[in-house]
């Protein structure tokens, strides 16, 4: 049986990531007390016909003592034979979250006559401090809708088998801000940019343009070589330590075209030896605001 807990600030997505799992088939539990989790198991295993899939969320509406308790909860259900656990964080940056709340006029749960909404969402980053520390994947929701957060949350999590480990490679802009989910970050700013040939600017590196430029320099086919190679050399590493995703962050300055056409070779390579490799461009699927310098 497989255990999914989903975890992550009010604001951040969570009840959207909760019905893209129950959509695909998981059985979806929210707000569950966390000292809850064990008996659950519990009676899901002694049914003839267990769950072959379950999705609980738990997050800053549990008393804060069963919140510290969590690692602890956690290492006991991976000691549970015929179970497999792992956790799901949702974030997005604090300036995302108050303007989420705003729009919506919700109270958040931990407001009260002593506590701002600002203070209320700083309170809950420590409050889930335990979760978040723990997660096997996390995902920043800053810049997802709520259409692209279920696509997420039903390729990484619901598309991947028990058995596989699901490789995410994001690419991103360094002017825009560093994602918040990833494992590892590599800076190709380094590399000839396309930007300041004017014919490519309006061009991604997704075009076959800027794939014929990029692809005829040598030392940006040096650096996705020492990318894929540092990868493809640590990846079974996580694996053999019970790691089920891993997220690499392929950076330039806007996120357009060296960044980009990185992400999209080192993709293009991991499918052909993986089973769930995924490719993110988060600038591409962002509106354009002025001119992107790449």
């Amino acid at each position: 049986m497989r255990l999914v807990v989903l975890s992550g600030r009010s604001g951040s997505g969570k009840s959207t990531a909760l019905q893209a799992l129950e959509d695909v088939g998981f059985y979806c539990i929210d707000n569950l007390p966390a000292l809850l989790l064990p008996e659950l198991i519990r009676l899901m295993l002694a049914e003839s016909r267990p769950a072959p899939a379950i999705a609980v969320s738990i997050d800053a509406r549990n008393l804060p003592s069963n919140l510290l308790r969590f690692p602890d909860v956690m290492q006991q259900l991976r000691q549970q034979p015929g179970l497999i656990t792992e956790t799901l964080f949702l974030d997005a940056g604090d300036a995302t979250l108050l303007r989420r709340y705003n729009a919506t006029r919700r109270r958040h749960p931990l407001t009260d006559s002593d506590q701002s909404l600002q203070q209320a969402i700083r309170t809950e980053r420590e409050l889930l401090e335990p979760i978040a520390n723990l997660a096997d994947l996390r995902i920043d929701t800053t810049r997802l809708s709520l259409y692209e957060l279920r696509d997420e949350v039903k390729l990484r999590v619901a598309g991947r088998s028990e058995q596989t480990l699901s490789l995410q490679f994001e690419s991103f802009g360094f002017k825009h801000g560093v994602p918040l989910d990833v494992d590892f970050t590599f800076d190709v700013r380094s590399l000839p940019n396309p930007y300041w040939v004017p014919e490519l600017r309006r061009f991604t590196g997704r075009d076959r343009e800027v794939i014929d430029f990029l692809s005829q320099a040598d030392d940006v086919a040096e650096m996705v070589t020492d990318i894929r190679e540092f990868v493809h050399k640590w990846l079974p590493r996580f694996k053999a330590n019970n790691r089920s995703y891993i997220t690499i962050g392929i950076g330039c300055t806007g996120g357009q075209h060296r960044s980009v056409y990185v992400a999209e070779q080192l993709a293009g390579y991991f499918r052909a030896h993986m089973d769930n490799v995924q490719v993110l461009h988060r600038e591409l699927s962002q509106p354009a605001a002025g001119h992107q310098h790449d």
